[in-house]
């Protein structure tokens, strides 16, 4: 293919080329500068936590309860409890998610799809805080808190990211590959589940675990909703349940320099736990990619 003439006015005249690329040059500048100050962000973040919080890391503090007063104890207790809280939530939020994903990317309609994604983009930008309120109005208002009640907060901050992330993959699936299915006389859910869930597992796998990441690190929905907790272990839901998010909120609090101490580690101890899972999940993420290229 011939290149423009001679005399075509981006090349006549050499100052608008010269502007073009400071522009360029300029716009390349931003967007690096830009990157690297999300990078620094994020590693001024773990590094300030991590000078602040290391030396307090021990088994000790892994292992022992919370104390209410003097100097010692550990989170124990919290982490258990914060296990049993983002379990809860999970098994609430991840298998309803998935159906909602299933539903509007294989059998709704065009307009009830939109209508779907729009409430849950809306849930999604919903302020924590206010799910907190509404749970608290809803089951603790005139009872007492409980773990129950912070689990179906959580399983609420968890439900669009569930929903949508499954059915962005879900849409990813070739329609020859669910063509196939149906081109052997299976019905169009069999196919859905002996199909199209198996060649997605992996994406919804992924988008399961960040909503577990950004669960777990959620402090206002139990503040009114599992605060109010002995410093001892508890495993029954129906009491409120001890968990990091608001030991640390509580310790931060105090007025021992010793207890601010057990709050940076005890956001460290946090802060490795959405690392790793953000890991897990980006290796799902890249075996989702591999599997779905293998199906195109």
């Amino acid at each position: 293919m011939a290149g423009p003439p001679p005399d075509h006015p981006l090349l006549a005249s050499s100052g608008n080329l010269r502007r073009r690329r400071a522009v360029n040059r300029a716009v390349e500048i931003s967007a690096w500068t830009a990157a690297l100050l999300a990078v620094a962000m994020l590693a001024l973040v773990i590094g300030s936590v991590t000078v602040k919080g290391i030396s307090s890391i021990s088994l000790d503090f892994l292992t022992k309860n919370t104390l209410t007063f003097g100097s010692g104890g550990g989170i124990g207790n919290a982490i258990v409890g914060t296990g049993i809280l983002i379990g809860l939530a999970t098994l609430m939020a991840v298998p309803f998610g998935i159906l909602v994903a299933i539903y509007t990317s294989e059998f709704s309609s065009s307009r009830s799809r939109s209508a779907i994604r729009y409430v849950l983009d809306v849930l999604n930008g919903v302020p924590t805080i206010v799910t907190g309120i509404f749970i608290f109005g809803l089951l603790v208002a005139g009872h007492q808190q409980s773990g129950y009640a912070g689990a179906v907060a959580l399983a609420i901050v968890m439900l669009p990211l569930v929903a949508r992330s499954s059915n962005d993959v879900l849409t990813l699936v070739p329609e020859h590959v669910k063509e196939a299915g149906l081109a052997l006389g299976a019905s169009r859910w069999r196919t859905t589940l002996s199909v199209t869930l198996p060649t997605a597992l992996s994406g919804m796998i992924t988008g399961a675990l960040l909503a577990v990441a950004r669960a777990a690190g959620e402090t206002a929905p139990l503040l009114l909703t599992c605060s109010i907790f002995a410093p001892t272990l508890q495993t029954d839901p129906s009491q409120a349940l001890p968990n990091i998010p608001v030991t640390i909120f509580q310790l931060s609090e105090a007025p021992e320099p010793a207890k601010h101490a057990q709050a940076w580690a005890a956001a460290l101890v946090l802060i490795l736990f959405v690392l790793v899972i953000s890991i897990v999940a980006r290796i799902f993420s890249a075996r989702t990619r591999r599997r779905l290229g293998a199906a195109r």
